[in-house]
């Protein structure tokens, strides 16, 4: 029956479709098989009064059972078939997925190959029990099969269309990981990059970047536009507040860096900044010796290019998908409205859940001016945090005027201290 990938609320995982089918198509198989030679034992030991009947009689007994055993036979394999179905229907109907139908005619050859099973040559792995190696795919890329057969055409060992957004619009669809292609990237000429530190406060050239499925063309028309909350103005490293956030506050929401540092438990080395929006909060803390990872999507900007152009770690990767990092790995992480995904509270909750994992025990997460649309929204954040029973070393609730509306809105600023909890 195959082996499928499925992209859960944890990330990708892969296993064998027939595990939930197998033990109940098993035991009814062999319960086909015991009926099917019951019925041979009693066609080929039972026979008629041979008193009473002849030689013929018994042949066409003996023809008589025979047939009656075939058409047991053909029924059990009927209802085998029709239980095989019934179970694959359940197992969709478990898993919550479908899996991408590669029969269709209109699939690109390229996933077909991308998704085919590969058997490993000497056999079983000793070390990590698998068989055969199996792609990762989003389990949501069934429901955007047309766009990613689009995804998936192109020339093998040529340059690759220049489709990032459809890559993008495939992600935003939980269509993530995206598969693997054959062709080369399409490439832009770097000049004029500066080195570390430099780089992190000059000016990033507009020819150096991919404008291509972007409304806008160049910088300064990005920073004319309020993208985000977190980013409005974000790529002037020069006139704005830009280069003054995080060192200078301009409420009370706002926290200085060096005073969020002190906090540390253990001191802060590694961290995580999610949305991270043109990457000034990873250039100012890199100043303090501290390495940070950076989340971010080309949403109608280049994020990722500027932020890596700054000589900063950009991460590509969705906030619905698990992030990539081993447990109690990071002295920090850094949020800000970002964090609400979509609005749905149990969105939160699981990415919540996520970032709790990869922080470490005494390690600190700054929500940076969180947005609260309202008085319920705010109680609810805050149940949330609660729940984790995190020490509460900053809080602040105070209101400001909004970038994006204009009117004085409800932010909430806090760092939290993880506690180190023994099961």
């Amino acid at each position: 029956m195959g082996s499928v990938s499925l992209k859960i609320g944890d990330g990708t995982a892969r296993f064998k479709r027939a595990t939930i089918c197998s033990s109940a198509v098993n035991i009814l198989m062999l319960f086909s098989v015991i009926t099917t030679n019951l019925f041979a034992l009693y066609a080929f030991t039972s026979s008629p009064d041979h008193h009473n009947q002849n030689h013929l009689q018994q042949s066409l007994h003996n023809h008589k059972n025979i047939t009656l055993i075939s058409q047991h036979v053909t029924l059990i394999l009927r209802e085998i078939d029709s239980s095989q179905k019934k179970l694959a229907r359940m197992e969709k109907e478990i898993l919550g997925y479908e899996t991408i139908e590669l029969s269709r005619p209109n699939i690109a050859s390229e996933l077909k190959l991308f998704l085919q099973h590969h058997q490993l040559p000497l056999g079983k792995d000793s070390k990590t029990g698998i068989t055969e190696m199996v792609a990762s795919v989003g389990h949501f890329c069934e429901k955007s099969t047309d766009l990613l057969t689009q995804y998936m055409t192109y020339k093998v060992s040529s340059q690759c269309p220049d489709d990032w957004s459809l890559g993008q619009k495939l992600i935003l669809r939980g269509c993530e990981p995206l598969p693997r292609r054959r062709c080369f990237a399409k490439s832009i000429s770097k000049v004029g990059l500066l080195s570390f530190p430099a780089s992190l406060w000059k000016p990033v050239s507009d020819k150096i970047v991919t404008w291509s499925g972007l409304g806008c063309k160049n910088f300064d028309c990005l920073n004319s536009k309020k993208l985000s909350r977190e980013c409005v103005g974000c790529f002037d490293l020069v006139k704005g507040y830009e280069n003054q956030r995080y060192v200078k506050a301009k409420n009370k929401n706002d926290f200085l860096l060096d005073d969020v540092l002190a906090l540390g438990s253990g001191g802060i080395r590694i961290g995580f900044d999610i949305g991270g929006g043109s990457g000034s909060f990873a250039a100012r803390i890199a100043e303090r010796n501290v390495t940070v990872v950076t989340n971010t999507l080309n949403i109608d900007a280049p994020y990722s290019e500027f932020i890596a152009a700054r000589g900063l770690f950009p991460l590509y990767l969705s906030l619905d998908h698990r992030f990539p990092f081993y447990d109690n790995v990071f002295d920090l992480v850094h949020a800000s409205s970002g964090l609400d995904v979509g609005g749905k509270p149990e969105k939160l909750e699981f990415l919540m859940f996520d970032i709790d994992r990869i922080l470490r025990a005494g390690g600190l997460f700054w929500l940076d001016n969180f947005y609260c649309a309202d008085d319920e929204k705010k109680r609810a954040l805050t149940r949330l945090i609660e729940r984790f029973g995190y020490k509460k070393l900053k809080w602040v609730i105070g209101g400001k005027a909004d970038i994006i509306t204009g009117k004085s809105e409800v932010y909430l600023s806090a760092v939290l201290q993880k506690p180190v909890r023994v099961s």
